[in-house]
């Protein structure tokens, strides 16, 4: 696996936390990290944006932003509104695969979910998968909800001939409710996809060496960490 899509069941899920864990967790394996983000919206030329978040938290990681739009909207609607050029899917795949030749992993981050417009043509992130043959990694809300949003997703996923490499909770509670921790069993079903880790609300505040450290154990080995699903939802039960 050289190129992973990072998509999110919904905005404002944990996305880019989990791209940053992903990222630590792979970088403390040994291998080398690229952080790929088609289009970064609601934030000025002047701000930070999720590839310095990540780089933040994760470390050495190379970053590149193709465009960037600043009203917090869809890109498509982002970029007509802003009077500039969308993101196509074919320039995303072809920076891809730039720095998939100088790297082990490149973790391509999405915004919002799946299918939000990247252009006016309609594409979507979906189709940037196609055109990489890249498996796509979903991450979702732990609770009430959840669910529903999560097999919608993977279903989007298998119509297009696509992999979901499985589902990472974006943002764990440190008190779960009973749908949230009853979730831990149903997502692998939901989503027809493994539970790949949990990530503890809070952890993009973390200092970045803490963070660094405790990265791999929110995550399951195939994704370079430690953590095991089973023994995670055996705590809850």
């Amino acid at each position: 696996m050289s190129v992973l899509v990072v998509t999110g069941t919904n905005t404002e899920v944990g996305k880019t936390v989990v791209t940053a864990a992903v990222a630590a967790a792979a970088m403390a394996a040994g291998r080398s990290v690229a952080v790929l983000k088609p289009a970064q919206t609601g934030v000025t030329a002047q701000e930070p944006g999720d590839i310095a978040e990540v780089q933040r938290l994760a470390g050495a990681v190379t970053g590149l932003e193709l465009a960037r739009y600043p009203e917090p909207l869809a890109p498509a609607t982002a970029a007509r509104r802003a009077g500039r050029a969308p993101v196509r899917p074919k320039e995303i795949e072809q920076a891809a695969a730039r720095l998939a030749e100088s790297h082990d992993l490149v973790l391509i981050e999405g915004a919002g979910g799946l299918l939000v417009r990247l252009d006016e043509a309609g594409s979507t992130l979906a189709d940037v998968a196609q055109l990489l043959d890249a498996p796509v990694l979903v991450v979702a809300q732990p609770g009430l909800g959840t669910l529903n949003i999560a097999a919608l997703t993977a279903e989007a996923l298998r119509s297009r001939g696509l992999r979901c490499e499985g589902v990472v909770i974006g943002s764990w509670p440190a008190v779960p409710d009973l749908a949230t921790r009853c979730n831990l069993d149903d997502f692998p079903e939901s989503a027809e996809a493994p539970l790949l880790g949990a990530v503890p609300e809070g952890a993009g505040a973390l200092p970045s060496a803490t963070f660094r450290a405790a990265a791999p154990g929110w995550l399951a080995p195939q994704l370079s960490g430690s953590w095991d699903a089973g023994r995670f939802a055996a705590e809850y039960r």
